[in-house]
């Protein structure tokens, strides 16, 4: 089980808080600008929830391990998070076969396992309770889909949204309890936010899948769905940089379209937050506000060969941070800006699926995954909810 501590969340700055600040901005850019932005409380558990997720993708990623060790790596670090085996055991023993693939910081977070438990185990119920079990089915997810991964690409679309619902779909549903749990204002929009989550999540994962493409291909790895490929007479398999045809443009275009309405349902989410809190908007609006940049980039340059091609630039960046600080407080000028920076975007209906009614617990793609259904473990939203409603009696 894991530790329970009731610590209070930023009294004092030890040594495992300004570790965990030093290296965010060396293990992502990106988290390094947004996270910041964040009420202190909700900042320090997000920023341990995303150091934590990415030793799990450090794990994941190592091309040295087999798929074996990946698992066992995997399966020690939860163990490890919950407080069941030594972190420093699994530090020791992961860290030192990590390969130059590998960053120096991304190994030196692995090494230092043990400091980044120490800001885990003094956040609150809630908060442990959201990262634990995000941490479990991302962890499982990605070791079922990486040891299947191939130039081939995934079977289908269907495939596609599972896979993104176990690396970034269930981070929204994560960053949703702590949300709630923050601002108990929120409670009566939770099941709504849960839905919206995943697809943010999806939007998210699969701008990164479409900029990325060619350098996952060169991993050995494909993310693209084979079927959307396959109408338009492409075959994944053989996908050559420089001799894309027009079925890859136009199965480009189709997929831009989806992420696009992803993010638009990305919005709808950011909207439901209180206008008081600006910070946690402007931690949602930046990525989706770059995210649309970098689809706009990838749709007038689908025969591009490198990520580097559609990365968005600091004056895009800098844009977007100026534009939403001045629009944060407005519904309809978030409409307006987001309609005027997806202009001329294709926007692909999303299937059938995405709008089927459901619970949070059963919403697509989460229940079509055996190993969700099936699993033990974890609190399913139902009882985060109650735990939140304990802890602010």
């Amino acid at each position: 089980m894991i530790e329970l501590h009731n610590a209070t969340a930023g009294t004092g700055r030890g040594e495992a808080d300004t570790y965990q600040d030093a290296i965010l901005p060396k293990v992502s850019r990106t988290f390094a600008l947004t996270i910041p932005q964040l009420p202190p409380e909700l900042r320090r558990a997000v920023a341990n929830a995303y150091l934590l997720c990415r030793i799990a993708d450090t794990i994941e990623d190592e091309p040295v391990f087999s798929a074996e060790q990946k698992r066992a790596f995997e399966n020690a670090f939860v163990d490890a998070v919950t407080g069941d085996v030594d972190a420093q055991e699994v530090a020791d023993e992961v860290a030192p076969l990590l390969s130059n693939s590998t960053l120096d910081a991304e190994r030196d977070l692995m090494q230092q396992l043990p400091l980044v438990l120490e800001v885990t185990r003094s956040l609150s119920l809630p908060q442990q309770t959201s990262i634990v079990k995000c941490l479990r089915i991302m962890s499982r997810g990605m070791h079922e889909f990486q040891r299947k991964a191939g130039l081939h690409g995934l079977p289908t679309l269907q495939d596609l949204d599972r896979y993104c619902y176990c690396v970034a779909g269930v981070v929204g549903e994560m960053l949703t309890e702590l949300f709630v749990d923050f601002e108990p204002v929120l409670a009566p929009h939770r099941n709504t936010m849960l839905r919206l989550a995943v697809s943010f999540g999806q939007g998210l994962q699969m701008v990164n899948i479409l900029k990325d493409q060619w350098e996952d291909r060169a991993r050995g790895a494909c993310w693209l769905p084979q079927d959307m490929f396959a109408r338009h007479g492409v075959k994944l398999a053989t996908l050559q940089t420089g001799k894309q045809n027009a079925g890859y443009a136009a199965t480009m275009s189709e997929l831009v379209g989806i992420a696009h309405a992803h993010l638009r349902l990305a919005l709808e989410y950011t909207l439901l937050i209180p206008t008081k809190h600006a910070g946690i908007r402007r931690f949602c609006l930046w990525a989706t506000g770059m995210a649309v940049l970098t689809l706009r980039k990838l749709q007038n340059n689908l025969d591009f060969s490198a990520g580097t091609q559609v990365k968005i630039s600091r004056k895009d960046v800098a844009r977007t941070i100026l534009l939403t600080r001045v629009l944060c407080k407005s519904n309809t000028g978030l409409r307006w800006l987001f309609a005027t920076t997806a202009r001329g975007l294709p926007l692909t209906p999303l299937t059938s699926e995405w709008s089927e009614p459901s619970t949070p617990a059963r919403t697509w793609p989460k229940r079509s995954i055996p190993h969700i259904a099936d699993a033990t473990g974890w609190r399913e939203p139902a009882d985060v909810a109650d735990v939140q409603e304990a802890n602010h009696r």
